[in-house]
């Protein structure tokens, strides 16, 4: 969004026509485009550079037998896009025709004789080279279209709003509703939802307390329309991104929004109308004056609302912080996800972290509001909490809260917040948080870390070891320049016993190559009286980014002598069990006078005395008994032959078992086999938490699924090291 907001607009319209009331930034462009260049009637050369084949050099040329003149033709229009606003769009402008001049206030309106110089009316009524008036005129549609999404691209500029209107006997009042059993209160006016816009832009605020207020009377306000005017991405360009999704969200969470407020407050108090009038009279007197709009903009932020909340809310965008404004004295923060400009990128740059990693259902647990554009990382137990405003100087960063004066109906609510902040660790997973107040994960404590993360007061990390014992790595951009940091990092950490940034980055960075005493207390700390000192480190590093997380992740590996070793035994047990049951069956068949012919191929009986019913049924079980048997064997001995996941079962190399939970046959035996000679308390932990060595899971994860502690998965991990495969991998 920092890339293409050009402008806010705030437009009206009256019985005398429509007009442009305020504009934030005063003199708004649009940036130059960038052409590619087509290489001419020598398209063959350096196809593979096109600037290259933009610029040919002389000698190529001429190798080809071309003049310079072979390149001064026109391009093809098709190819290269033009703006067209830049030449012709005051032409065009001035060609559209109103009843005549008007300000914004609805009065009479300076003509060109009250211009002290001619240059001051194009400083206050050109903007992207358009007349104020026309541009208002299109911004302000007809009454049919109000009350919805608004969406209009003019050449390179997409103008995105709600426009909102009064009703036909020009009061201005919310809309019927029969959908909706109730409706939002004043306080709660910063929180609209994105679905079903109109219906909660027309009922805004109707609680009732407010019912006796529900409209208003205009003496001569008939359209407002809050603008967002967007720079439309290059069509160009060969990444220009899913324009449309990225239309959608500034609408949901900016237009929309700022329209509701506005519109409420209106219907209320005529304060729109009142905020017109006054920006209206105040640029009439600066035209009369010859003030420059500069100048009127600076008294605009000084004697409006809207104007120095137009400004916060672009400055925000800009530095994709979020907009702490007030409206009427309606205080509201609005935001865009950090991440929303990767929409407009090229899909490798969409697919590095526009949406949430982690699995999709642990995805889900942001909510679709912070389900896009956030790059969170999932939301789970076994994630902790970094509080973002805390200073490691701050004693008590929470007295604001306790001192802050609420409605004793939200006592309970910011008590049970202070509670949590106090709480919250990074050495303490959500899990445990949960476990120590008393709260329920999904209800209170995702709810909680929602809304922190929301506010930019938060930010979700890896539990860090209390002891430091955390292996960590360096990201390979840094958030700022080392210099800065470091200075940085001089004047908050000034214990001599600390090391200085730069070194702590480098043995981090070697350290985590290490087999062994990889982790930060044993590659920087070194001393247990330090740990305190250097935990605050560490919350200073993760608070800038400059720390990355590194998890041990396991597989199981099925070596060649295992495998030879199963193989061996199973084909000893299949062949006693052939044998034994063959002279099981045999001796029965002897008991009932039954003898086999070994001449045919066929099997049949012969009774030594005459035939009988009895006989005969006891031949048949036999039979039957006798070909279940076979079939087993049969089938045990196609279950040893199954390939394992990654082809044709090679004994003489080993086999990585890619899903334990869905082990195949084989694979399960090769896993009952590795815990042979082992005692039994180690063989049944190994067999309740195997399932989870697949490669993907942390030791995090495991520990919390598998409710073991480490130093129990440690135990595993030493009793089955030469099955195992270890590594570590960033979450």
């Amino acid at each position: 969004m920092a890339e293409t907001l050009l402008a806010i607009l705030l437009v009206d319209s009256s019985a005398k026509g429509s007009g442009l009331v305020f504009r934030w930034p005063p003199h708004p462009a649009s940036p130059p485009r960038l052409r590619r260049a087509i290489p001419a009637n020598v398209s063959f050369v350096h196809t593979d550079n096109p600037w290259k084949s933009s610029q040919p050099s002389h000698s190529s040329i001429k190798q080809l037998g071309f003049s310079l003149r072979d390149f001064n033709y026109p391009l093809d229009p098709a190819y290269r896009w033009e703006r067209q606003s830049a030449s012709g769009a005051r032409d065009r402008s001035s060609s559209y025709t109103h009843p005549g001049s008007h300000p914004s206030s609805g009065r009479n309106s300076p003509t060109k004789a009250d211009f002290a110089n001619p240059e001051i009316r194009g400083d206050h009524d050109t903007i992207f080279g358009y007349s104020s008036e026309f541009l208002a005129g299109i911004l302000c549609p007809h009454r049919s279209m109000c009350h919805q999404k608004f969406q209009l691209v003019v050449d390179d500029l997409a103008f995105i709003g709600h426009p909102v209107c009064a009703d036909a006997d020009g009061t201005w009042r919310f809309r019927q509703d029969t959908n909706k059993a109730s409706s939002r209160g004043r306080e709660s006016r910063n929180s609209y939802g994105t679905q079903n816009h109109e219906d909660d832009l027309s009922n805004a605020s109707r609680s009732p307390s407010n019912e006796k207020v529900a409209a208003s009377q205009s003496t001569w306000l008939h359209t407002f329309h809050f603008v967002m005017v967007l720079d439309l991405p290059d069509p160009s360009s060969s990444a220009s991104g899913n324009v449309s999704k990225y239309f959608d969200v500034i609408y949901e969470q900016i237009a929309f929004t700022m329209a509701a407020v506005l519109f409420q407050e209106q219907v209320q108090s005529n304060f729109v109308e009142l905020e017109c009038d006054l920006l209206g009279t105040l640029k009439d007197e600066c035209i009369r004056k010859g003030t420059s709009f500069t100048d009127f903009s600076d008294q605009a932020l000084q004697v409006s609302s809207i104007a120095p909340a137009m400004k916060a809310l672009y400055d925000a965008i800009k530095t994709k912080t979020i907009a702490y404004i007030s409206v009427h004295d309606l205080p509201l923060e609005l935001q865009l996800p950090p991440y929303l400009d990767l929409l407009l990128h090229s899909e490798e740059d969409h697919e590095s972290g526009l949406f949430n990693s982690g699995y999709e259902e642990e995805t889900e647990s942001w909510g679709p509001e912070m389900s896009f554009g956030w790059r969170l990382p999932s939301l789970v137990p076994w994630k902790s909490l970094l509080l973002l405003d805390n200073d490691v100087n701050d004693e008590n960063p929470f007295s604001n809260l306790r001192d802050s004066h609420v409605a004793a109906d939200d006592r309970n609510l910011v008590d049970g917040l202070i509670k949590f902040l106090e709480t919250i660790s990074v050495t303490l997973s959500l899990a445990d948080v949960a476990s120590l107040l008393d709260w329920d994960l999904e209800s209170q404590i995702y709810p909680t870390v929602r809304w922190l993360v929301q506010h930019r007061k938060a930010k979700v990390v890896d539990v860090v070891h209390d002891g430091l014992k955390t292996v960590f790595t360096i990201p390979p951009k840094l958030s700022q320049p080392i210099s800065q940091l470091t200075a940085e990092f001089e004047q908050t950490f000034n214990h001599p016993a600390i090391l200085p940034l730069p070194q702590i980055l480098s043995t981090i960075s070697t350290s985590s190559a290490k087999q062994s005493g990889n982790h930060f207390y044993a590659s920087v700390v070194q001393s247990k009286e330090l740990i305190p000192l250097y935990h605050d480190v560490i919350l200073w590093m993760l608070k800038r980014e400059m720390l990355i997380t590194l998890h041990l992740r396991i597989r199981i590996v099925a070596t060649p002598e295992l495998k030879y070793r199963v193989r061996l035994g199973r084909e000893n047990l299949l062949k006693s069990k052939s044998g034994r049951g063959r002279k099981e069956i045999r001796s029965d068949m002897d008991t009932h006078g039954i003898v086999w012919s070994s001449s045919s191929s066929e099997r049949y009986s012969q009774p030594r005395m005459p035939s009988s019913d009895s006989v005969r049924n006891k031949l048949s079980e036999l039979v039957i008994q006798e070909d279940d048997e076979d079939d087993s064997l049969h089938q045990d001995e196609a279950e040893d032959e199954e390939p394992d996941e990654s082809g044709t079962e090679d004994e003489l190399v080993p086999s990585m078992i890619n899903d334990p939970g869905r082990a195949t046959p084989s694979q399960r035996r090769w896993l009952t086999a590795m815990s042979e000679g082992k005692e039994e308390y180690i063989t049944r932990r190994f067999d309740l938490i195997n399932q989870y060595f697949d490669g993907k899971k942390t030791d995090d994860e495991i520990l919390f699924r598998a409710e073991i502690t480490r130093k129990q998965l440690r135990e595993v991990l030493h009793h089955y090291d030469e099955y195992l495969q270890t590594f570590l991998h960033s979450s």
